[in-house]
């Protein structure tokens, strides 16, 4: 079956190389135009003029030519001036601007536009003031570099207003000069617009949005001008002569989504902002997304307290899970490594549905989450938060984030959290979560000189020390666990990272680079639970060589590269020692083609797994746009993994089931590794309602085992038995998500999930369980307008509907300590309301599971630890009513 599929991959890509080949490149530029009767006019002059494809959009003010042969694209623009429309190549003239009927007059004084900030831009546009796209450091030390190389004596850019202040000698050079040249290098403005290829060549950290056009007015876009007399200063005089000086305000309020869709990426590309992560508590990486419908999720155990993410219908660890792109949470971190990232110090998350990209490992089979850490500032700033709940919880949160020079910038992370008390409300004498401290920080440094050496480096390092105490309220850590008879867990973790990446861009060549990436990982956890030990030690070398280039131009891009990856397993279950060490070198190569309407991304790499032997992972995602508001995709891929069958299985140590592990013949606990392919479809659709951008997104994945390792919690309610599959294992994700704005500022989002998990197990095939076939989730959030000081209220509601799922069998079990075959359905509320009073204050409370709604049979025979059927491991619902925080962020 997989070599059918590997074929069927590699000759799909065969097939369609041809008919690719042969389309012409796209060209873009800047046209005017007010309405339908425009964007009929303008096609038809350029097809006229020789474009073999023309598409114009009213909404971004651009228009998107194919063309063949010798066909100028030059002619074509002027042609289209000629009929009335300026662009960014030809002006019409006055006569025929003003034939034009009513409708078509468009506004012939650009004006800025910028969707990449939610901030609201005060603009003062003077003569030497030019508004100017870009996104960060890198982005400005190009800009003011371009300016310089045309004459200008100095040159001021700012992200923030994306404008650029010139003084430059008007006998010497000229403001189109100077703006012509920065289009050059990449940077599209006010009088000239940059080449797709150049901008398509810029580093990923520059590709600021080029959907909002200069121009546009889209509903989230709103503009309010005032018109000021003012006598010319003594400078204006003297770089630009007298005359009178008319100073234009433009406030620019541009709304970004909290989480968009990547229209870019021909994968399933989710951008998750900070705006996003404080709209609930998101004390961690497992809180962070609770307003997100992608990821589910859910409590692990009853007794650890543990969270766990879920992705189209499996569990996490068949998640790849990465931080600034560097293996994360996997091997022994897999229990408890999302409560490592603490949510004040995340910048953003990209999460990928279904295949991911073939450069970051073999490991993801439904999708990759990236966290990415706060870095980048333009001033320095110092953040303080501080968060408490009503059942002793309590944290602190300190970022500071500061730019040393020109080239250097420092981030300092620090996070401390602590729970106390005993939270214990269906009273059945075990706390509901642990108590306990963590100690969390971080240091990273960053240079960036890609400009003039073409180099830049990120380094980081990271410590966690997390120390937990769960089980019945009356257990003392301080005594032996053999000489009490209360029941207690003990956790106690310590881990240590250093990371490097360092990059180099090819002078001459903004679309060539070279970049590194190392990393080390050293984790030690030590745990009981009741009278059985765990303990485990990991280390972990990861490195990863990438290289990108283009073949003949951007439209042909390409990645090759290497890597290594080194783990080294010490555990240790009960008295019996389990060690391993996997050692895994590859290499991988990535081709993208990029044409008018399609994006298409086709990878591969081979590992030479010295346990699990040589694997080959193909990698497929295709894009098709068949308008700019309607997006089809198709992914397919392959991943595999090697289990850590305890690590990942610690929420049924709280019981007293005994662990079997029936060998299959391979390396690791005698079992083979775990290989899948996932494959699926997604339909993306934007509209208009209520005057405002609407989008429906409708995506369905199935994932096919090809080997696993099974979790059988059913064979006995008194063992936990592992082996490999016997048959097929499958997941069918269906989800459809409708976004909209009914009224300005208020969000509202809508989905509905369907899960068919099913595999074979030794005695037939059965539901996975602790899986919910139909789910249900709306978000709402509400944000009052911004007052002169910054100050908005924002209001955030988040409901899930949970369905029935299926729970392991205890029908053997006494009556008395049985459970039913599948659970109730049931709703959580979570809510939040925070206050900014300005730029540097806000003051936050919120609710969880406001719908007190728990599992009331929580812990199975939780009167008899001991015994041969407690159970704490079988949890399908939240265990604790209502929590009610409050928070306070501080920035200085």
């Amino acid at each position: 079956m997989k070599l059918f599929i590997s074929k069927l991959i590699l000759g799909l890509c065969l097939l369609s190389a041809p008919f690719i080949f042969a389309q012409d490149l796209k060209s873009q530029f800047q046209v005017k135009g007010n309405c339908e009767m425009c964007k009929e006019r303008i096609e038809t002059t350029a097809k006229m003029a020789g474009a073999k494809a023309a598409r114009y959009s009213v909404d971004s003010q651009t228009l998107t030519l194919e063309t063949e042969g010798n066909t100028s694209t030059d002619e074509i623009l002027k042609k289209v001036a000629e009929a009335g429309h300026d662009n960014e190549k030809f002006k019409a003239s006055d006569e025929v601007y003003q034939s034009l009927p009513d409708c078509c007059h468009y506004e012939r004084t650009l004006q800025p536009s910028n969707a990449s900030t939610s901030a609201v831009v005060q603009k003062s546009k003077a003569n030497n003031e030019f508004y100017v796209k870009g996104n960060c450091a890198s982005c400005k030390a190009r800009i003011e570099k371009a300016a310089k190389d045309a004459g200008a004596n100095s040159a001021e850019w700012s992200a923030e207003k994306q404008s650029v202040v010139l003084d430059f000698d008007a006998s010497k050079t000229s403001a189109d000069k100077i703006l012509k040249k920065i289009a050059d290098v990449g940077h599209d403005n006010e009088k000239y617009t940059s080449t797709d290829s150049v901008y398509n060549g810029l580093p990923s950290c520059c590709l600021y949005d080029r959907n909002v056009a200069l121009g546009e007015k889209g509903p989230n876009v709103h503009f309010e001008e005032e018109n000021h007399q003012e006598s010319n200063t003594s400078a204006d005089n003297q770089n630009h002569g007298n005359h009178e000086k008319n100073i234009e305000e433009v406030k620019l309020s541009a709304s970004k989504a909290s989480t968009s869709l990547s229209k870019k990426d021909a994968g399933l590309v989710f951008n998750i902002d900070k705006k996003e992560l404080l709209k609930a508590a998101c004390c961690n990486l497992s809180e962070s997304f609770e307003t997100n419908a992608t990821v589910d999720v859910s409590f692990s155990n009853a007794v650890t307290g543990t969270k766990q993410l879920k992705m189209l219908g499996l569990d996490q660890k068949y998640t790849s899970l990465t931080k600034e792109l560097l293996p994360e949470i996997r091997g022994l971190a897999s229990a408890y490594g999302l409560n490592f990232i603490p949510g004040r110090w995340i910048e953003s998350i990209q999460l990928t549905k279904g295949g991911s990209t073939v450069t970051n490992g073999y490991e993801s089979i439904t999708g990759q989450i990236n966290t990415e850490l706060l870095k980048n500032a333009k001033t320095p700033e110092t953040s303080l938060n501080l968060f408490s709940d009503f059942n002793g919880r309590a944290e602190a949160n300190i970022t500071s984030v500061s730019p040393i020079n020109e080239k250097w910038s420092q981030t300092f992370l620090l996070h401390g959290n602590g729970t106390f008390g005993n939270t214990d409300m269906n009273d059945d004498g075990f706390l509901d979560r642990p108590k306990g401290t963590q100690i969390n920080a971080a240091y990273l440094l960053n240079y960036n000189d890609l400009e003039k050496s073409g180099f830049g480096s990120h380094f980081g390092i990271n410590f966690v020390k997390d120390n937990r105490t769960a089980g019945q309220t009356d257990f003392d850590k301080r005594l032996a666990q053999d000489k009490q008879s209360a029941y207690g867990v003990g956790i106690d973790i310590s881990r240590f990272q250093v990371w490097n990446k360092t990059g180099y861009v090819f002078k001459g060549k903004p679309y060539q680079s070279i970049g590194w990436m190392n990393q080390y990982v050293y984790l030690q956890q030590d745990s009981f639970f009741g009278l059985r030990n765990y303990s485990g030690k990991q280390n972990t070398f990861y490195s990863n060589l990438i290289f990108e280039s283009i073949i003949g131009n951007t439209n042909h891009k390409y990645k090759a590269g290497a890597s290594f990856m080194y783990d080294g397993y010490d555990e240790t279950y009960l008295t019996t020692p389990y060690k391993r060490n996997e050692i895994v070198p590859g290499a991988f190569a990535e081709y993208t083609l990029t044409g008018l309407k399609y994006t298409l991304v086709a990878g591969a790499r081979v590992d030479f797994h010295n346990l699990a032997g040589t694997q080959f992972t193909p990698r497929l995602n295709f894009k098709y746009d068949f308008t700019p508001q309607t997006i089809l995709r198709l992914s397919a891929g392959r991943g595999f993994r090697t289990a850590s069958v305890f690590a990942e299985n610690q929420q049924y140590f709280a019981s007293n089931r005994t662990i079997q592990i029936i060998q299959n013949g391979g390396d690791i606990y005698g079992l083979k590794p775990e290989i899948a392919w996932n494959y699926g479809a997604s339909l993306q659709q934007e509209f208009k309602l209520f005057g405002r951008k609407s989008s429906i997104v409708a995506d369905f994945f199935r994932t096919d085992f090809q080997d696993q390792v099974m979790v059988d919690l059913d064979r006995s309610p008194q063992q936990l038995v592992f082996y490999n599959l016997e048959g097929k294992s499958f997941a069918n994700s269906l989800q459809v998500q409708w976004d909209f704005m009914p009224v300005k500022n208020f969000e509202v989002k809508v989905a509905y999930k369907y899960y068919d998990v099913q595999a074979d197990y030794l005695d037939g095939r059965r539901e996975i369980p602790f899986m919910a076939k139909n789910r249900g989730f709306v978000n709402l959030a509400y944000s009052t307008n911004k007052s002169e000081k910054g100050g908005f209220w924002s209001f955030d509601t988040t409901v899930n509907w949970v369905g029935k799922q299926r729970l392991p069998n205890t029908s053997s079990n006494p009556s008395e300590f049985q459970l039913p075959g599948y659970s109730e359905s049931y709703a959580i509320l979570n809510a939040q309301i925070s206050r900014n009073f300005n730029k540097k204050l806000r003051a936050y409370v919120g609710g969880e599971n406001l719908t007190s709604y728990y599992q009331k049979n929580a812990i199975v025979d939780f009167k008899n630890p001991f015994g041969n059927y407690f159970d704490g491991g079988i949890i399908y619902a939240p265990i604790m009513k209502a929590n009610v925080y409050v928070g306070l962020d501080v920035t200085f």
